[in-house]
This record gives C-alpha cells, sequence and structure tokens, in this order.
C-alpha cells in the first residue's frame, strides 16, 4: 500500500523515466493519480544519482517510509507520504548531480525541464490534482526551472531548502505563469553561509548585481531563516518549534534540524496555505517604531532651536 502512494522518476536528459520500470511518465503516474490525495514532489540536490548504489537518492533520502534502518530521514515518511487514510501521494525526482559544481548546476536546468514535462502530465492528465513540490539545494534549481515551463496551476505550493541559484533565477520564476499563482518559501540559515559564498565565487551570474538567495531577501519571496532568533521564536509561537543550530557549518541543517520537517510537512498539509501566510508574515522585516516629537520648550529669547 505504501509503495502505491510513491513513485520513483528520474531525469535522463530532458526526459525522465520510472525509476524501477522505465516506463514513461504517463504509465508510471498511474498508481498516484488514482489516489484522492495531494502529490508531493521532492528534489533533491548535489551529489546524488539514481542507480549509483552509493549515492542513489531513492536508496538514501527518498527510501520508502517504513525504512528505518538508516538515521538520515526518510523524506516521504517525514513529509506524510504514505498510502493509508490521509496519507499524501508522493514523487521522488532523481537526477544526475555528481560530477563538478558547473556541471551538476547545468544539469539541474536541464534536469528542471524534465521535471516540468512531467508536472504538465499529471495537469493534462487531472487538472484539479494538487501538487507540491520541495527541493534541496541544487534540487530548488531544479524546481524553480520546471516552473518557467509549467502553466497556471501545476503547482501549490513550493519550498526551498538552501537553494543553490541566483535571485534572478527565482524572480524569472516568480514572474512565470505558474510562479505567479504558486505559494514559495525559501529556508536556510547561516550555518549554509559558507556554500553560498562558494557558490556566489564559483558560478557566474547573470549581471553584476545578482546574488545568491541565501545572501539576499528577494521581494515576493518569502525567507525563513533558521538562524534568526526572531524567526524561531515566531515559530514556536504558531506551533511550530524547530532547534537553535548547533553547528556553525552544515549544508544539510534546512532539514536535519529538529522541528523543520514537521513545520515542512504542515505547510504541505491540509493547513498548508494558511500555515504559509502565518510563516511568511513572521518573516517580514519588522518597522522601525516611531519616534515620538521631540519636546519643544521656548528659548529664553523667545525662539525655538531650528
Amino acid at each position: 500500500m505504501t509503495e502505491m502512494a510513491l513513485i520513483r522518476m528520474n531525469a535522463w536528459g530532458a526526459a525522465a523515466r520510472d525509476h524501477d520500470t522505465g516506463a514513461s511518465p504517463a504509465e508510471a503516474l498511474a498508481p498516484v493519480l488514482k489516489r484522492d490525495a495531494p502529490i508531493i514532489v521532492m528534489v533533491h540536490g548535489f551529489r546524488y544519482a539514481p542507480g549509483r548504489p552509493a549515492h542513489c537518492p531513492h536508496a538514501h533520502i527518498f527510501r520508502a517510509p517504513d525504512d528505518t534502518a538508516q538515521a538520515t530521514p526518510s523524506w516521504p515518511a517525514a513529509l506524510g507520504i504514505h498510502g493509508g487514510q490521509g496519507g499524501a501521494s508522493g514523487l521522488a525526482f532523481g537526477w544526475q548531480a555528481r560530477g563538478s559544481i558547473w556541471q551538476a548546476h547545468a544539469g539541474a536546468e536541464v534536469a528542471g525541464v524534465a521535471l516540468a514535462r512531467v508536472l504538465r502530465a499529471i495537469q493534462r492528465r487531472d487538472p484539479g490534482r494538487e501538487v507540491h513540490a520541495i527541493g534541496h539545494s541544487l534540487g530548488a534549481r531544479v524546481i524553480l526551472t520546471a516552473m518557467r515551463h509549467l502553466p497556471v496551476g501545476a503547482l501549490s505550493r513550493v519550498i526551498l531548502l538552501a537553494a543553490a541559484d541566483h535571485a534572478s533565477t527565482a524572480r524569472t520564476a516568480l514572474d512565470s505563469r505558474a510562479g505567479r499563482q504558486a505559494r514559495l518559501l525559501h529556508v536556510t540559515s547561516g550555518e549554509n553561509g559558507a556554500y553560498d559564498l562558494a557558490l556566489h565565487n564559483l558560478i557566474p551570474r547573470r549581471h553584476a548585481g545578482d546574488a545568491i538567495l541565501g545572501r539576499v531577501d528577494l521581494p515576493g519571496l518569502a525567507t525563513l531563516r533558521l538562524d534568526d532568533p526572531a524567526h524561531l521564536s515566531g515559530l514556536a509561537a504558531i506551533g511550530h518549534p524547530v532547534a537553535a543550530p548547533e553547528r556553525r557549518i552544515c549544508h544539510w541543517s534546512t532539514y536535519l534540524r529538529p522541528g523543520a520537517f514537521a513545520l515542512y510537512a504542515a505547510l504541505l498539509g491540509p493547513r498548508g496555505a494558511t500555515l504559509h501566510a502565518e510563516v511568511s508574515r513572521l518573516t517580514q522585516p519588522k518597522a522601525a517604531p516611531a519616534r515620538a516629537a521631540a519636546w519643544s520648550l521656548p528659548l529664553p529669547w523667545g525662539a525655538n532651536a531650528s
């Protein structure tokens, strides 16, 4: 029953096939489209490669919810993907993310085209189906690229974890047909700062002012910073506490931190739209309190200082 709720698919160039059978997306999607449940698309980041035993995401972070042999969380299990009552359906999307950072960065854009084809197939077959997406690091780039090629309503909610991409890419996605309607949230932390700096120095920018998403607050994109005490206290106040940072440097903090996956599961769950609005509000910069007008006392010669 669990397997019917989770399908595994991989990008091979700009096309996608089922991980286990090699079936086309149309065939592979049939089991989850039979269920009356939202679909959560999960996209991994750098260093994973489907089909390579030591690096296959489907044997690691995308493994079945009932596989508890590893210490690293199973994303499907943590996000409530299962075949029982109330369980979401899952689409674990793999792509070739090994090689150099330049190869993987370029490959993420091609994988994004493949993901867009899968998401368009879902919308064609079931236009009312609610589809969400969550991606880490270069997986966020895969999702942002896919959004450029999607029609309105193809994605409902999107969570980007420590996105390894530039603000210009996110801006293009937000301005796309799909992006203007989807609800996006970027989650980052100071623990990822060294990786953001490395990407800033290694990957060419589209223009001089372009910045890595972790180093800028992009207008229109709610950015939750898990090293910001105000953001953490705000999350606790709305019933979703996330643990404080434990390390100075960690690229995986945005999903390994205790409480993080519970938050994402709720954001992608039945109350997710309302919770997204609450989280977005707490990330907004607080306006400085208005300063009271200074008292003005008459000077001895009958004039006030200017």
